[in-house]
């Protein structure tokens, strides 16, 4: 195993990773080092990295099976397991979520790797939705013990129609050229370590049993927690980086901040497990397929 030396970014989530070398082949001590040091700090970050798409892919697979790009977004020509986080298709990212949670089992890490970084901006936010569950006051835990969030992929961004141009018309529809509705826990179980989180972001629409507005200002007061600043981490990026995030019990947001200049990232995700909440119940899909895009992992149960 190589020396792998981990020193925390801040209190809440983040690590820096090194002593490893990511572009060679890992052996199982160290992908246990890794995946030990992921479930502590919910983020590493990786400095110096030398990795084309194959190397990314083949990283990424030490952790599970991998994802295809995206249920309905087109991945890097000629890599099926790529998608680029690009500027120049649109800002969909800028809002916080956790990846893909309007299927049924989302992925549980994702990888992203600098390509292009402006001069400036471009930061990435990755937030602890365990940190925001303690948070939590007593009643307000106690209420999302109990409560389920409908995730989609379909609903009203709230963009005025005026500044939706025809290529970001264009966009949306592909990214809900399949329709999806999945009900999760609003608080998940992680399988690997039985640690609680609130597991809600932008995908998630509606509580089930409230009406819209009801649920609106249910979530915003959770959110709320997801997002204080001392569960956040805010990465500046830097040329020949990887991060890697577990996406089963954080949050992310790419802020618009680089007076639209090409800013480019690269995106490896990993086959996740089926949400359960605290009685051991599994998420269920309401709408849509995503048997194309991902596997289901599957994990004993945490202690």
């Amino acid at each position: 195993m190589s020396d792998i030396e981990i020193r925390k970014v801040t209190a809440r989530i983040g690590a820096q990773i090194s002593g490893v070398d990511i572009s060679e082949p890992l052996d199982q001590e160290t992908v246990t080092a890794l995946r030990d040091a992921l479930n502590v700090h919910k983020a590493l970050v990786f400095d110096d990295v030398h990795l084309d798409d194959e190397g990314q892919q083949a990283f990424a697979r030490h952790f599970g099976d991998l994802t295809t790009a995206h249920p309905t977004v087109p991945a890097v020509e000629g890599a099926p397991n790529v998608l680029p986080v690009d500027s120049e298709r649109g800002r969909a990212a800028n809002n916080w979520h956790t990846d893909v949670t309007f299927v049924l089992n989302p992925p549980q890490a994702s990888t992203l790797r600098s390509i292009t970084i402006p001069p400036y901006g471009g930061e990435t936010l990755i937030a602890s939705s365990a940190a925001a569950y303690r948070n939590l006051p007593e009643p307000l835990r106690l209420l999302a013990d109990t409560l389920w969030a409908e995730h989609t992929n379909d609903y009203d961004y709230a963009v005025p129609e005026e500044e939706v141009d025809e290529e970001q018309a264009a966009q949306r529809a592909r990214f809900t050229s399949i329709k999806y509705r999945t009900a999760h826990p609003v608080v998940r179980v992680h399988p690997l370590t039985g640690e609680r989180g609130l597991f809600i972001g932008g995908f998630a629409q509606r509580i089930v049993g409230l009406s819209v507005s009801e649920s609106r200002k249910v979530l915003d007061l959770l959110q709320a927690y997801v997002t204080r600043p001392e569960n956040v981490l805010r990465h500046r990026w830097s040329p020949n980086q990887l991060v890697l995030f577990d996406n089963r019990i954080t949050q992310h947001y790419a802020i618009d901040n680089y007076d639209g200049l090409p800013r480019r990232l690269n995106r490896v995700t990993v086959a996740g497990d089926v949400p359960v909440g605290i009685e051991g119940k599994e998420s269920y899909s309401i709408q849509g397929d995503a048997s194309h895009y991902t596997s289901v992992a599957t994990y004993p149960t945490a202690a």
